[in-house]
């Protein structure tokens, strides 16, 4: 039996293929089309995962779209029909999508298919699960449990914004649900908008800036008083009311009245371009750890409610990692599994998911294996290709056959300060680079993390690295057992590791305080001595877990920094053209695809016009 999966319209379109209930493909559209977000119908996604599992549309038995239009149009009619004549404007605007897009969506999916695979017969039967629970099948059914609490929170679905389930099997039965507009997502939402960050894709700012609040200062805990007093209160399950006098989501084009958002908390609404002070950190830390208290109390009702041991979790507000560093730190289960593209894009899987194993009742096949792979379910380049790169450009490369001679090859280059793009096999599913679309660097430089944010990724200069390191590094740098392959926990570094902070040191501002040496690995230690680790095996990367191993017996540890490969404002590289272009746009000094090596340096001839991309 084969599903496609379907998300769009809405941020982060994306398809995936499923293929007897075995996840075959799965990629973002923006990775094609190069538009950062691209909410469009996923075409070029379909087109690949279609190449991918060797079959033609027509072979494709169903296609689940990842939610409901129908009950979404109706939570937008009744909530402007509840809140009016607010909103009219709103409404107005939003009506000419709704009719053109999403209520005729049948028409919209046939007519998109169709231009995926010209040959399409149109007998492909159409399914719409719910949000939430797509949602929740990307994250139980390709997880290594058949018994599991499933908590799902994002910032709405159709009516539902947080839900609770249990996972057993082939089945998932809901049991609890918040609707809109009560939602922890949109109330993030609406900080990630206040502090000057773009919604539905500024969110991970906002968390890397809440370090940076200092929580000592009586302004931190007097932001948070404020937050539970005035904006929401936040019950013992973890629901919460969103008291909507303070809000203008519901009906407005913003998520907020600034005038009213400012009388609350004493400043303006930071632009966009505006310098970051104290106060900024210090109301970010304050919203980040209301989130944290909310997710806490959300898994132990899980936990009441199922019974369950293992916890699986999908939705916006699931790449918060460092709440989910605390939740695991909190050992309320004693497994936790998230999916990697937890966001609106991983729906895509879920819905393909929802319909085989519930629609039509088939039977899990995974039971102890992560059936995502690695997250490795993009498309992959052949040397053909690579040299179809290098010679449109006139590109020098040098070919290092043997692996191993590779990996020594870039961990020495690493070493001495280079910086390093990485892109090798398939292309990773979701907003992380996971070891195949990655930045590469040496953690123990102090002054690579201002290198990489200013002269290569082109962003804010507060903004944290992740390490990649080997399994026994984690045990050993961070006291983290358990395997984390997917870069969504946050843990701190083992104090053996730390140096201690200058006297006076929470009265520096804001890019002093970044600079100063926290661990023997700088450039990876967040302010707060934390880190968004990523582990890796043997089995799921070899070729980078042999190039941890080989850079180990360089420098005594098997970590590197990594960040996805691409600049502001643009999404992760997917092509060897994407990938050479970002090379000799930015002051990377070294490519490697495949087994090509290039080197900057020897590039002097070679002339590439960056295309521009709007900010993110």
């Amino acid at each position: 039996m084969t599903i496609l999966g379907i998300s769009c319209y809405y941020h982060d379109a994306a398809a995936a293929l499923i293929i007897d209930g075995r996840i075959v493909a799965a990629a973002q559209e923006e990775r094609f089309t190069r538009i950062k977000h691209d909410a469009a119908f996923p075409i070029h996604a379909i087109r690949y995962c279609l190449q991918e599992g060797g079959i033609s549309i027509n072979n494709v038995d169903y296609v689940a779209f990842y939610d409901k239009p129908f009950l979404k149009f109706e939570r937008l009619l009744e909530t402007y029909y509840a809140y009016s004549p607010k909103g009219w404007l709103s409404f107005m605007r939003s009506m000419p999508v709704w009719i053109k897009e999403k209520l005729f969506l049948k028409d919209n999916v046939r007519k998109g298919l169709k231009e995926a695979d010209e040959n399409c017969n149109g007998r492909q039967l159409l399914l719409f699960p719910e949000h939430h629970l797509s949602h929740a099948a990307s994250a139980f059914y390709p997880s290594p449990y058949t018994d599991a609490a499933i908590l799902t929170i994002d910032g709405v679905g159709e009516w539902c914004t947080t839900s609770i389930a249990k996972g057993s099997g082939n089945n998932i039965e809901v049991l609890k649900e918040l609707h809109f507009p009560h939602s922890v997502g949109l109330l993030y939402s609406a900080f990630t908008y206040f502090l000057g960050f773009k919604v539905n894709s500024g969110e991970y700012k906002l968390m890397g800036l809440a370090p940076y609040g200092n929580p000592q200062d009586v302004q931190v805990s007097a932001y948070k008083q404020l937050i539970l007093d005035k904006l929401c209160t936040v019950y013992d399950d973890g629901s919460i009311f969103l008291h909507q006098q303070y809000f203008t989501y519901a009906t407005g084009m913003r998520m907020v009245s600034d005038a009213g958002w400012e009388k609350l908390f004493g400043f303006k609404r930071r632009g966009e371009d505006e310098a970051i002070a104290q106060h900024h950190c210090n109301l970010a830390l304050a919203i980040q750890q209301v989130t944290e208290d909310i997710v806490l109390k959300l898994a132990r009702t899980a936990k009441q409610l199922t019974g369950s041991n293992t916890l699986c979790m999908a939705g916006g507000v699931a790449l918060n990692c460092v709440a989910n560093g605390k939740l695991q730190a909190a050992g309320i289960f004693d497994n936790i599994y998230i999916q990697p593209a937890a966001g609106d894009a991983g729906g895509a899987i879920g819905a393909a998911l929802a319909a085989y194993h519930i629609h039509q009742d088939q039977p899990r096949s995974n039971a102890g294996t992560d059936a995502m792979h690695g997250a490795y379910l993009g498309p992959s380049y052949s040397d053909k290709d690579i040299i179809r790169t290098i010679n449109k450009y006139g590109a020098v490369a040098t070919h290092i056959e043997d692996s191993a001679l590779l990996t020594t090859t870039v961990a020495k280059d690493i070493a001495i300060g280079k910086v390093v793009g990485w892109f090798q096999g398939r292309m990773e599913f979701g907003p992380r680079a996971l070891g195949n679309r990655s930045i590469l660097a040496d953690a123990r430089n102090p002054d690579m993390q201002k290198r990489l944010n200013i002269k290569i990724k082109q962003r804010e200069g507060f903004r944290p690295f992740a390490p990649i390191m080997l399994q026994e590094e984690a045990v050993r740098l961070f006291n983290v057992k358990q395997p984390s392959p997917y870069m969504l926990f946050v843990h701190l570094v083992n104090e053996t590791y730390r140096k201690a902070l200058p006297d006076g040191y929470h009265n520096l501002s804001l890019m002093d305080k970044l600079y100063v040496q926290r661990s023997v690995l700088p450039a990876i230690t967040h302010i707060d001595y934390s880190a968004r680790i990523q582990t890796v095996s043997a089995n799921d990367n070899p070729l980078m877990h042999q190039l941890l191993t080989d850079f180990k017996c360089i420098a005594d540890y098997g970590v590197l920094i990594n960040t996805s490969f691409n600049v502001r404002g643009e999404p992760i590289v997917c092509t060897p053209d994407d990938a050479f272009t970002c090379f000799m746009t930015t002051d990377m000094d070294v490519l490697v695809m495949g087994n090509f090596i290039l080197y900057k340096e020897e590039q002097a001839d070679v002339v590439v016009y960056k295309q521009s991309f709007a900010k993110d």
